[in-house]
């Protein structure tokens, strides 16, 4: 605790009441005292807020500083138990601070109350229902860039490390979506994701929450693979409603059986370099029919046309790699009825299978087509008109494009869904849906606070907002009463149920009368197609959050397998794909596993491809044919310029317990190869693990980050979860190795003897985060400037330091990384030094 927070504790303390102490916020680099000081009443003169509990409660006192001496001028007592968050900021409005408070309420919910300075005290502009598990506050560049108003990023815990993330802004008397924000806050969701999944591939809501968040920072092709994915893993969290819901809302490509024939096999695979991951195609054989040269690479659709990546664009080439649209768009959506949605700096666009862009301006949102019709939305009543209630400044309304592009119906409503069978749910406004035809004509009004997509005739509805869930007709009629926790959308006469508060749910399911076909006493229940479910039942009834094992049963609930399945896909012509404990296989609608396929051993999933078998298991990538031979694996063994090599070994002594990790070969020098090889176990924490049920996950990878001459660096990730915990902590490593001397460098090794390279290094981080809109992120005042040994890696041309999550920013950004130019710190390089020559000296080549 510093001086000033040592004075503003002891005026605080001064004017509590008999009996009360100040609070601890639990802060994520470390508990602090929740006082805070700020200008809140636009005197220019700081008030001081301080937190403190009386008989159990939470309260806040603000003190004014008035005639040479304090006094409190403001009084508010909250919900829960205690105070996360102490901040001020100018939400409401430019030019004042409100003061921001979150009361927490649960292990990982804090109530958010965003206090404005008015002469009757402090007003809560926050509802009562906004709440938050971790909080972004910053002045967000919308369409117009920064307004001088922050916005607020909300992120609210669901499962393990998975977190709803919500962007608003405080407009015309509410905190709405702020969704011209979203290209400036989600790419750093979708990093938060990207990272889990790759460490927890297995993990369908990662999956789900990395598809949402690409999603919303403009990645609508990549949000369609993340949502497939997320369906083919099946995982409990979130509901396989809720992932249909999605890939309704995003669109999605399914490739279709029989179009194309074997002469036109082409697979996409990847190749590890010293460069990075290349990605090409491959035929049948395994043989690299494509040559790998993409950044990314996606299925080739029904229509001939594959999605590639290259320098951070998308294009579309056909099956002899010619590049039918050039790599120009940010995304590229899979076609849907002859039509793809593309991004590009303007904003969402159509083209057709030509590439032709046929929507007539940029929108901010378009979904694919379904039933002949695109959603799309645009904001402050821009665009189109007419319809029910025009949009409001800031406001969002939702209308429908046709396959020419043409705004079929106009922008009108609050929420709206794809087509279906000739029919949509829209949200006309608040208490009121209704189900229209193509042309927007309304067939039923329904006169709910929700209402879900259609399944079977039926819809999910909510009476009140807080209420229980039951389904209606189409007409309107409540056909189930509401009863249910949760209900999602019928699907071959069945629909999931469950009942239950607080995450503590028991799922069972109901047939379209209402009656109980299974009972809701699983931990979670999957509908697989073709009249099959998978019942989940907890692996540790007094830890649920652990996962389920999964028996098989007929949609009347008879069990055909035992509870033998970690993970289970949807059945597709006969088969599903299934891990347990040790092996990853197909199985047959009997619930057994089916003859004639191979068993892989690993968790993952399997899937056919055009003759061959898909295997994504253990988070990597191979094609087997039916009787088990790998055509094709990605390449273990990535080359440097010889002898030197980078081996990829793996070690998985539990199945909680997975680590790809990196050893060295070629080295002149065997002794020093022997132990950088054994540094870098010990860094990818290859160590001795129990072979029972663990308190914990941990998964661990690395890539080669930089090779020039004789430096090669290495990046070592990992991710460590606790059971139970809000969320885990991951690793990042990088290791500089001199491939002939061995030595692993330090950042003190690039300077020079006695420099000072510390003050001067910490002086341009400072500098980057006080003038660099990207770092507004940062926590104010943490950052206290650089260690000697602080963690970096570097590039051909530049030096980058970085830091650990929480440690000068929120968990969500992740490794908050600084770049320093070689050319702005040359008077400090040793340029004669092992580090520098290592990657800079013309007698390396």
């Amino acid at each position: 605790m510093n001086d000033v927070e040592t004075k503003l504790n002891r005026l605080a303390k001064a004017f509590l009441p008999d009996g009360a102490e100040l609070i601890t916020a639990d802060e994520p680099n470390a508990p602090r005292t929740a006082v805070y000081s700020a200008d809140f009443d636009g005197d220019r003169t700081p008030e001081v807020a301080a937190a403190y509990r009386l008989n159990g409660e939470p309260h806040i006192v603000v003190l004014r500083y008035r005639g040479g001496a304090w006094e409190p001028a403001a009084w508010a007592k909250g919900p829960g138990s205690g105070v996360t968050l102490l901040a001020a900021a100018p939400v409401l409005g430019t030019g004042r601070n409100q003061l921001i408070v979150g009361w927490q309420t649960g292990s990982f919910r804090s109530k958010l109350s965003v206090y404005e300075w008015t002469r009757e005290g402090l007003r809560d502009a926050a509802p009562r229902d906004l709440v938050y598990s971790d909080i972004h506050i910053a002045d967000m560049p919308g369409r117009a860039g920064r307004d001088g108003r922050a916005e607020l990023a909300l992120w609210i815990h669901d499962t393990d490390d998975a977190f709803r993330v919500e962007v608003l802004r405080w407009t015309n008397g509410a905190f709405v979506p702020a969704p011209d924000a979203y290209p400036h806050y989600f790419p750093g969701v979708v990093r938060h994701y990207e990272r889990l999944t790759r460490t927890h591939p297995d993990d369908s809501f990662y999956w789900y929450y990395l598809a949402d968040a690409q999603y919303r920072a403009g990645m609508a092709t990549a949000a369609r693979a993340s949502v497939r994915r997320a369906l083919g893993f099946s995982q409990p969290y979130p509901s396989r409603g809720a992932l249909l819901e999605l890939e309704r809302s995003i669109g999605g490509w399914m490739p279709q059986p029989g179009v194309l024939t074997r002469a036109a096999v082409l697979l996409p695979a990847s190749v590890k370099t010293a460069g990075g991951t290349k990605w090409g195609y491959i035929d049948e054989s395994g043989r690299m029919a494509i040559r790998p040269q993409y950044d990314d690479a996606r299925e080739f659709q029904p229509n001939g046309l594959a999605v590639v990546g290259k320098n951070g664009r998308y294009g579309l080439i056909d099956r002899s790699g010619r590049f039918v649209v050039q790599p120009i768009y940010g995304s590229i959506s899979p076609f849907s009825e002859g039509r793809a949605v593309v991004i590009d700096d303007e904003g969402f666009k159509v083209i057709d299978e030509a590439g032709t862009v046929i929507t007539k301006r940029a929108y901010p949102f378009i979904a694919d087509m379904s039933g002949g019709r695109a959603v799309f939305y645009v904001m402050n009543g821009e665009g189109s008109g007419g319809g029910e209630g025009g949009a409001g400044a800031g406001e969002i309304r939702y209308g429908y494009l046709d396959l020419q592009g043409n705004e079929v119906i106009p922008a009108q409503y609050e929420s709206a869904e794809d087509f279906s069978g000739g029919k949509a749910v829209v949200k006309v406004k608040e208490r009121e849906y209704a189900l229209i035809d193509p042309n927007g004509r309304k067939l039923a009004s329904y006169p709910y606070a929700f209402v879900g997509s259609p399944g079977d005739g039926l819809l999910p509805f909510r009476q009140e907002e807080d209420g229980k869930y039951g389904y209606i007709d189409e007409r309107g009629n409540v056909v189930i009463s509401p009863v249910y926790t949760g209900a999602f959308p019928f699907r071959d006469g069945r629909a999931v149920v469950y009942m239950g508060e607080d995450f503590k749910w028991n799922y069972g399911v109901i047939d379209k009368r209402g009656r109980c076909v299974v009972r809701p006493e699983y931990n979670d229940i999957r509908q697989l197609g073709e009249r099959r479910l998978a019942l989940g039942r907890a692996i540790d009834s007094e830890r649920p959050y652990i996962g389920s094992l999964y028996a098989i049963a007929d949609d009347s609930g008879k069990l055909l397998s035992g509870f033998d399945y970690k993970d289970v896909s949807d059945f597709k012509d006969g088969l599903a794909s299934v891990s347990d404990t040790s092996e990853t296989y197909f199985i047959d609608r009997s619930g057994k596993p089916a003859p004639g396929y191979p068993r892989v051993n690993g968790s993952g999933t399997l899937a056919l491809a055009d003759g061959l078998i898909r295997a994504d298991v253990d988070r990597r990538l191979s094609y087997l044919t039916r009787a088990g031979n790998v055509v094709w694996r990605q390449n273990t063994t990535i080359p440097l310029t010889p002898p030197y090599a980078v081996i990829e070994e793996k070690y998985k002594p539990n199945p909680d317990y997975l680590v790809y990790y990196p050893q060295l070969e070629g080295m002149p020098d065997a002794g020093a190869q022997r132990t950088v090889n054994a540094r870098l176990r010990e860094l990818s924490q290859v160590k001795p693990v129990p072979g029972g049920q663990l308190d914990y996950s941990y998964d661990g990878d690395f890539e080669v980050a930089f090779y020039k001459e004789r430096l090669l660096e290495l990046e070592l990730e990992g991710y460590h979860f606790p059971f139970g915990a809000a969320h885990g902590m991951p690793t990042r490593t990088y290791v500089p190795i001199d491939l002939i001397s061995g030595t692993i460098y330090e950042l003190r090794d690039l300077f020079k003897p006695g420099s000072s390279y510390v003050e001067v290094l910490s002086a341009i981080v400072g500098r980057q985060i006080r003038e660099d809109p990207q770092y507004s992120y940062v926590f104010p005042d943490s950052y206290k400037g650089i260690r000697a040994d602080q963690p970096f890696y570097v590039t051909e041309d530049a030096l980058h330091l970085y830091f650990e999550p929480y440690e000068i920013a929120p968990y969500a950004a992740g490794f908050p990384t600084f770049t320093i130019p070689f050319a702005e710190i040359m008077d400090l390089i040793d340029t004669e030094g092992a580090f520098w020559r290592s990657f800079h000296d013309e007698s390396n080549r």
